[in-house]
């Protein structure tokens, strides 16, 4: 008998969060259940974080052309895959449950999680309005953060008991703090010198990360200590930050690093973790400097401020105090004792609550669930 098969259908299969989560339970999964990711615009470059990517069948969505509604298109390309159930991720997604209605499937995943940079300081109505009425069509709606949760219930008003709570988790073996040597070659690869603290942000360089942020309170940062900022992604605003960088005159203390696929060591070169966004909601690249030792300052966005440890509240703010902000970095930086102690218990945290192995768990009941409820 061969395994249930799942197709995955999301906007883009890039190295973003639902992406990195997915190719994760993917791994974890061991083969119990056959794949195909579906990307509507054609990037699967996040196909390179699976164990075996040749495994996993990676499709571009139909083409954007002549008078079939698109959904249609999808539709008669989910036909002739020919899954088990179909998952759907975030509102580039949803031209999947459209698709999956109309080509005449009933087990219907769809996960949000979170808003981009048109959505950072509220969601438009239209967008209100239709999820209202596509998300009562799905077999479940999974939620990472409490903050989801509470929008899918009562700003979609999604049922209670479609909406599921499943919050991202992390390898805490592969991302873990370093020994002296590890830091020294992850600082090496960068050219960082050993005496130098390192500000660190891992995302892509996008209008809601808000990296403009970061850039402005690291140019504030003021000492006889030499500070590195070290941005690990790419994106539509690295030419902007680039330029903000050297009118600011902090350019050769900022690297810029690109996208990397598996940014393990990147965290191993950082003294402090820095996150800047408008919007979010349980993100990764959080958990991952958690378990790599390292304390974070953040805007207190989503679920950020019941992630971290306790004493590593203090640090998170909330967007527009760009004061606190600032003060908040400049205090970390500053003081090594405190980033010891908040990355121990950042990590400790991490490995009790937010482990990858409890996650896969969750996400394989839930897809054993839908599998097996008759209709």
């Amino acid at each position: 008998m061969k395994p249930a098969h799942l197709c995955h259908i999301f906007p883009a299969f890039g190295t973003g969060g639902p992406q990195v989560r997915t190719t994760t339970v993917i791994n974890g999964l061991n083969g119990e259940f056959r794949h195909t990711v579906v990307a509507l615009n054609g990037d699967l470059s996040c196909r390179g974080r699976l164990r075996d990517p040749e495994a996993v069948a990676c499709l571009e969505g139909p083409p954007r052309r002549g008078r079939t509604p698109y959904p249609v298109a999808l539709a008669r390309l989910l036909r002739s895959i020919g899954p088990d159930a179909i998952l759907t991720y975030n509102w580039g997604g949803t031209d999947g449950l459209l698709a999956a209605r109309w080509g005449g499937f009933r087990r219907v995943l769809h996960a949000e999680d979170g808003f981009g940079p048109d959505e950072a300081r509220g969601q438009k109505l239209r967008r209100v309005l239709a999820r209202r009425l596509l998300l009562r069509t799905a077999s479940r709606v999974i939620c990472p953060s409490h903050t989801l949760v509470d929008i899918a219930r009562h700003v979609w008003f999604v049922p209670p008991g479609k909406v599921h709570y499943i919050p991202n988790g992390i390898d805490t073996s592969h991302f873990a703090p370093a020994a002296a040597d590890q830091v020294e070659a992850a600082r090496r690869k960068f050219g960082i010198a050993s005496a130098e603290i390192v500000v660190g942000s891992v995302g892509q360089l996008r209008g809601e990360k808000n990296h403009e942020r970061l850039v402005r309170a690291f140019a504030a940062l003021t000492s006889k200590q030499p500070y590195r900022l070290l941005m690990v992604g790419d994106g539509p605003l690295q030419d902007h930050l680039i330029r903000l960088a050297r009118e600011l005159g902090i350019y050769d203390r900022v690297i810029f690093a690109g996208a990397v696929s598996d940014p393990a060591d990147c965290y191993q070169a950082m003294d402090v973790f820095a996150l800047s966004s408008d919007t979010e909601q349980m993100p990764i690249a959080v958990l991952e400097a958690m378990a790599a030792g390292l304390p974070v300052v953040s805007t207190d966005v989503g679920d950020v401020r019941a992630m971290v440890s306790a004493g590593n509240r203090a640090y998170v703010v909330p967007p527009g105090r760009e004061e606190a902000y600032t003060a908040g970095l400049a205090a970390l930086v500053g003081d090594p004792e405190t980033r010891r102690a908040l990355g121990h218990a950042n990590r400790a945290r991490c490995i009790q609550e937010y482990e990858v192995g409890g996650m896969v768990r969750a996400y394989q009941r839930l897809y054993r669930a839908v599998l097996e409820a008759r209709r």
